[in-house]
């Protein structure tokens, strides 16, 4: 249990659907109840779909590019702790990822629920980087089990916050869900700081056993 909690409480820091809340408050502008529990539940399948190609292919990518698991932990904890940070200031982009013809589309389209909220602005870099590193270090039948678990998990708690976003802006209001934000933006720099310090060790670790 301990595994699946930290997992889950990884990706759900880094995902932040609760910052994606006024994003989709505005998308969904005008959506009747249906539409709206419609765009929340496919959004929630698109992130769970991505997020499980990005953990169990994300190894084939990086040997195709040559790319070492500490540089992927170092470059993951960088965008990881960079998006704390604009959580925790509180200048987090509120259309992160979206151009004004993206969002037009996504508008007359009534087809965001893959993009532009899937990706980039749930599914980015950040847990991409986290599923794959994970799944480098704890490839078990149990492991990969419990990591399947808590990404549904998180999809799940995806679903129920989009599709209650419209009565959580109205109840916490902008400073609510700003406060809330800053909070999870802590623990996002707390987990793209552990990442970087994880691949120094591992570094280090290396260098001492090549020596």
């Amino acid at each position: 249990m301990d595994l699946f909690f930290y997992i889950f409480a990884a990706l759900f820091s880094v995902l932040n659907p609760i910052g994606a809340i006024p994003v989709f408050v505005g998308l969904t502008n005008g959506y009747n109840r249906e539409e709206l529990t419609k765009t929340s539940r496919w959004t929630a399948i698109n992130v769970f779909i991505i997020m499980v190609v990005a953990y169990f292919i994300g190894e084939y990518v990086l040997r195709f590019f040559n790319i070492s698991l500490e540089a992927l932990r170092i470059a993951g904890g960088i965008i990881i702790a960079n998006s704390g940070f604009g959580l925790l200031s509180g200048r987090v982009k509120k259309r992160k990822g979206i151009n004004k013809k993206v969002e037009d589309e996504a508008q007359q389209k009534h087809a965001i629920a893959l993009t532009p909220l899937a990706m980039p602005l749930l599914a980015g870099p950040g847990s991409i980087s986290l599923l794959i590193a994970f799944h480098q270090e704890h490839n078990t039948l149990t492991a990969i089990s419990i990591a399947i678990g808590a990404i549904l998990a998180v999809a799940l708690s995806i679903f129920l916050i989009l599709n209650s976003a419209h009565y959580l802006v109205k109840y916490l209001g902008e400073a609510g869900i700003v406060a809330i934000s800053r909070i999870v933006g802590f623990f996002v720099i707390a987990i793209g700081v552990q990442y970087i310090v994880n691949a120094i060790l591992k570094i280090i670790e290396n260098s001492h056993i090549i020596k």
